[in-house]
């Protein structure tokens, strides 16, 4: 079985102190959802532990939002954002 990726948005933001990714979302993303990072100097997988808008812990959020997204790994802006089908 393949997986297939399909682009949920990029990264506009990263702050290095705290891990933590802000991404302008183009599909819905959830909790729980598989998510890759992609980008000139970035490439790993990761599981959507937390993610907040405005700084309340959601479980979903949808096209066009903007939200914080703790990540394991540096990210850069404009890196993109794929969720594992």
């Amino acid at each position: 079985m393949s997986e297939e990726l399909q682009e949920v948005g990029r990264v506009t933001h990263y702050f290095t102190k705290i891990g933590v990714a802000i991404v302008e979302l183009k599909s819905l993303l959830s909790v729980d959802d598989h998510i890759h990072f992609k980008g000139p100097n970035t490439d790993f997988t990761q599981t959507v532990k937390s993610m907040q808008i405005e700084h309340r812990n959601i479980t979903q959020a949808k096209t066009g939002q903007s939200i914080g997204l703790k990540v394991d790994d540096r990210v850069r802006e404009n890196d993109r954002v794929y969720k594992i089908i």
